[in-house]
């Protein structure tokens, strides 16, 4: 039986060698590469094919709702003219020139409380009527929407993967919130430029999703409010972002403390409000009634426009879930513990030094597995093994969290789902999509390293 690291090799080459040389559809591609991997994989030989079934099913089961909804009030956006009113308020207040800046804060903040591939479904529909209105820059629209959501995806709390760092590093969650916002504002300022340069160097305009046409501007009489044209964009932020703030502040004690009390029915209301499904769900109901309000659609013109969003949708719930099947295959092999035993040989490294070990690990694993997520929280529990203090480090352990959540933006490609929604809701090409997405993260994760080694050498912070 190969090694971990030959295997995650090969599975490498069958994904960009069906992708970009054979041009097999990419949810193929990713299915064969996760069977093949879990083939050459240990396990017994009657389960190496379910396995990878139960792998997609998993990865399907966590975004497959959200990406059905997200599809849907992306779409309602779009025809209900909603887009339109935003991006043009968006113009009118900040000019043309700045609306770049205006995405690229949108996506900063709103990925702070939720996930990445959520905050781009909500926003690439703004990217793609400012287009319309504009008819140029639309690759800096796009990536400076993504480039805005992955800092703060990798760096702040209450993100999951910064939080569950904070937590095996023993960071306190305020520093963790104030230090991921400084060494990520300063990297989205960068990263700006890069996006910027990417616009010179490729002129790529935006294409219409298959099998729709895009429908003409509309005059501003017959588009909606702004405060209805932000509810399904604003709602689902606000609801998602108290259940996480509600989890955050209430500790352990004193929820075992209301147990009896009525207070931790609202905690659980919190909860049920707050995930992401159903938060998607009230938006997109929300969003469809401005669109049957706005245009006067009967019940069956509204149900083949969701018909036709859910269609597109689908196709991304495939992709993205073949791209988890492959990553889960892949810890099957045991890359994770290759890597590991690699960190442990390295375990008496301190200071200056493991910054550079742990943004090195982070962005093999996320290479490896494809989720920044699971890069971050694997690699924080490695780090925390070895027991380093501020003393030993020379600096505040906060910045080990930045340099490993730095790490994992590095290596967005094939296995990654926040790869394939930045090409299917962009209209980009695989090809297209590592020239500019995989490279900006590339680009925009070494410039928040040498942020943090700066940062680590001028502000230790250590007691």
């Amino acid at each position: 039986m190969p090694g971990p690291l030959v295997i995650l090799l090969i599975g490498i080459v069958v994904v960009v060698g069906m992708i970009i040389v054979l041009r097999v559809n990419a949810f193929i591609a990713l299915i064969t590469a996760a069977m093949v991997v879990s083939l050459l994989s240990a396990g017994e030989l009657g389960e190496k094919i379910s396995r990878v079934a139960e792998a997609f099913g998993s990865s399907a089961g966590q975004i497959g709702i959200v990406i059905a909804m997200a599809a849907v009030i992306g779409k309602c956006l779009m025809d209900s003219g909603a887009a339109d009113r935003i991006v043009r308020s968006f113009l009118k207040v900040l000019g043309e020139k700045n609306a770049n800046v205006a995405l690229m804060g949108s996506g900063f903040v709103l990925a702070v409380p939720v996930f990445f591939d959520t905050v781009f479904y909500l926003l690439v529909p703004l990217a793609r009527s400012l287009w319309r209105s504009t008819r140029h820059n639309y690759v800096l629209y796009v990536t400076a929407i993504g480039c805005g959501a992955a800092i703060t995806h990798t760096l702040v709390p209450p993100t999951p993967g910064p939080l569950v760092m904070a937590e095996n590093l023993g960071i306190d969650l305020g520093v963790m919130i104030l230090m991921g916002l400084l060494i990520g504002l300063p990297t989205a300022l960068v990263g700006l430029l890069v996006c910027r340069m990417m616009n010179r160097l490729f002129d790529i305009p935006m294409r219409p999703y298959s099998g729709e046409v895009e429908p003409e501007p509309l005059a501003d009489d017959e588009l909606p409010p702004l405060w209805l044209s932000l509810l399904p964009i604003i709602l689902p932020v606000i609801l998602i972002s108290a259940n996480t703030v509600t989890e955050t502040l209430v500790s352990d004690q004193l929820k075992a403390a209301m147990e009896n009390g009525k207070a931790l029915d609202w905690l659980g209301m919190a909860a049920m409000l707050g995930d992401p499904n159903l938060a998607l769900l009230l938006s997109a109901a929300i969003a469809m009634w401005t669109l049957v309000r706005k245009r006067s659609l009967t019940l069956r013109e509204l149900a083949q426009t969701t018909e036709t969003a859910l269609m597109s949708g689908g196709v991304i719930i495939l992709i993205t879930a073949g791209g988890g099947a492959f990553g889960a295959m892949l810890r099957e092999s045991g890359v994770k513990e290759a890597i590991e035993g690699s960190v442990n040989m390295e375990g008496g490294n301190v200071g200056m030094v493991m910054l550079l070990l742990g943004f090195g690990v982070a962005a093999v694993m996320k290479v490896a597995q494809g989720s920044s997520t699971v890069s971050m929280i694997t690699t924080s529990s490695m780090i925390a093994a070895m027991g380093l203090s501020s003393q030993a480090l020379g600096f505040h352990p906060v910045y080990l969290a930045l340099a490993i959540g730095c790490g994992s933006l590095v290596g967005s490609w094939m296995n990654d789902s926040g790869f394939w929604i930045v090409a299917r809701m962009s209209g980009f090409t695989e090809v297209e999509t590592l020239k500019l997405w995989t490279t900006l993260l590339v680009i925009v994760a070494v410039v928040g390293l040498v942020f943090t080694l700066a940062f680590a050498w001028l502000i230790p912070l250590a007691g």
